[in-house]
């Protein structure tokens, strides 16, 4: 150290802070005053990129509340319509049954009357066969009885006697 103070020189010094007086003036004039503005612009640019994203991010809260809103109203409309489409199948399917019911008790209907006329054709054929059957009976008894005359006087004899007149 004692080295640094014997060989210590006023000009050097003197020059030395001139230049750094000069050299500081000159920082201050054509590099300070461009570093502090770009430092400015980055601080204002971040503030705004944050500001940017505050509103972005109230903006995305909103947007969401709308979705989550209209997701809800989807689902409401949604269970609406499925209610509705249920009442329309219950109908459908009553309407269906009844109208099912209603013909099948006309086709019933229709079997008995058909059955009825059927019936009474049958029982018609059958009298009428019964009739045929005891004329051809009663022509063949007749016939055998009235073969012979005495039998013939005694069936009139018998008829007559059953006969009353008033």
């Amino acid at each position: 150290m004692d080295k640094l103070i014997n060989d210590f020189s006023f000009g050097l010094f003197f020059w030395q802070a001139i230049i750094l007086l000069v050299l500081l003036f000159l920082l201050r004039k054509y590099a300070w005053k461009p570093i502090l503005d770009s430092l400015n612009n980055r601080e204002e640019g971040i503030k705004n990129a944050l500001e940017s994203a505050e509103e972005a991010k109230k903006e995305m809260q909103n947007l969401q509340a709308d979705n989550e809103r209209i997701l809800n109203e989807a689902r409401a409309e949604r269970d609406g319509m499925l209610k509705e489409a249920r009442q329309l199948k219950e109908t459908i399917i009553t309407d269906a049954k009844a109208e099912a019911q209603a013909e099948a008790d006309k086709i019933v209907a229709q079997a008995q009357a058909t059955i009825a006329s059927e019936k009474k054709a049958a029982i018609a054929e059958l009298k009428s066969q019964v009739a045929e059957l005891s004329v051809e009976i009663a022509e063949k008894v007749v016939r055998k009885e009235l073969a012979n005359k005495k039998d013939q006087l005694e069936l009139v004899d018998s008829m007559l006697g059953d006969v009353t007149l008033n």
